[in-house]
């Protein structure tokens, strides 16, 4: 169904980690917008239908719609998602595309279907009230559609492209877009075209894209979370709206990297402290499988906190960072706060000269706070 990705750098990465990339909503928008503008013009479906992504690479796609207007005054082209070996919503969501003729020199209008949300918020990389189909793929689309009108004899492709996604709704409230002040559906996305497995590029994407509504709404205090308990611990300790929490999740980098570059006033840290620890060992993705608790550094600062060389030695053998925190507090031992200081003090390098302001927040399962570390 598809054909290989041609080139080095990126492909080459996929294949040797085994991992088997998918596309995009972008590219699956494109290619069924390219077979209904086909199909309108000419009658027939092209299935597979090949389109050109950003880089060069030209998958082909198999149809699981086609459709057109009685009167032939549109065609609508469906394909299913295929996310390849990443863990993405969205894989096997059914995407379509409806295409109808306009005016002459009406240009390519976009619209968002049944399942494609608006933007209701500023701060985006579309105007408040637009469908939330990102500008890669309203350029791959419209340059899609103008080689097919050349390639039928016409001028310019002057057609109105609805996009829509069935379930996209529902899919949606697992998505940032709700509180990016995208409702309605889901946003049609991708830059490449391409999803790289476990790049979590739409997650990091969802970051960058929250501090940018944050800002546009006038938000001087953002918090970084990496869950819900955090999000709910922040929110009680400061009452911050939500388009001020970013769900961080294990890219604190991220957080911490994007507001160097567009700053607030304040952010805050907020997280489970076995994480919060490997931000204080210097880890900038706190996921498990790629960075570990440092038990060593936790019975250096036990002692630096006044713990005994006894108990800095229980706490760098024990088996977890929840159970290095209990020995400390039955010693009463600050072990949290020392954490969170190391913490904020390594946010603090990254953010350097960015004038940001950094306290972090350190909680236990439950979301009591067991380390904090005031603003610096």
């Amino acid at each position: 169904m598809v054909e290989p990705a041609r080139g080095g750098g990126r492909d080459a990465q996929l294949k040797h980690t085994g991992l088997r990339p998918g596309w995009t909503t972008g590219a699956c928008a494109t290619a069924a917008a390219t077979a209904a503008y086909t199909a309108l013009l000419s009658g027939d479906f092209p299935d597979p239908v090949t389109i050109t992504l950003p880089r060069g690479q030209r998958p082909a796609f198999a149809l699981a719609v086609e459709d057109r207007a009685a009167d032939g005054s549109a065609a609508t082209a469906g394909v299913i998602k295929d996310a390849g070996d990443d863990p993405d919503v969205t894989h096997g969501a059914l995407v379509r595309a409806t295409v109808r003729r306009l005016a002459p020199g009406a240009g390519v209008v976009f619209l968002a279907g049944p399942g494609v949300g608006t933007v209701t918020r500023p701060g985006l990389p579309l105007e408040v009230g637009e469908p939330a189909i990102n500008p890669v793929p309203r350029r791959m689309m419209t340059e899609h559609l103008a080689e097919v009108a050349a390639a039928h004899g016409i001028g310019a492709a002057d057609a109105e492209i609805t996009v829509s996604v069935d379930d996209g709704e529902e899919i949606a409230r697992s998505t940032w877009n709700p509180r990016l002040g995208i409702l309605g559906g889901l946003s049609i996305l991708g830059t490449t075209g391409i999803v790289v497995p476990y790049s979590c590029s739409a997650w990091i994407d969802s970051i960058r894209r929250g501090v940018d509504v944050a800002r546009a709404a006038g938000r001087t205090h953002l918090a970084g979370c990496t869950g819900s308990t955090s999000e709910r611990t922040v929110t009680e300790v400061y009452g911050l709206p939500e388009d001020a929490l970013l769900d961080m999740g294990d890219f604190a980098g991220a957080v911490l990297k994007y507001v160097r570059r567009h700053p607030v006033d304040r952010l805050t840290l907020c997280g489970g402290f076995a994480k919060l620890s490997k931000l204080a060992a210097g880890h900038l993705d706190l996921h498990s499988a790629r960075s570990q608790v440092n038990k060593d550094l936790l019975g250096e600062l036990a002692r630096a906190a006044g713990g005994s060389t006894d108990l800095a030695g229980r706490v760098a053998r024990a088996n977890t960072g929840l159970e290095a925190l209990r020995l400390c507090e039955a010693e009463n031992i600050p072990l949290g706060n020392a954490v969170a200081a190391r913490a904020r003090d390594e946010a603090l390098s990254v953010l350097r000269g960015s004038g940001v302001t950094v306290d972090v927040i350190c909680i236990d399962r439950a979301g009591a706070i067991v380390g904090r570390a005031e603003t610096r």
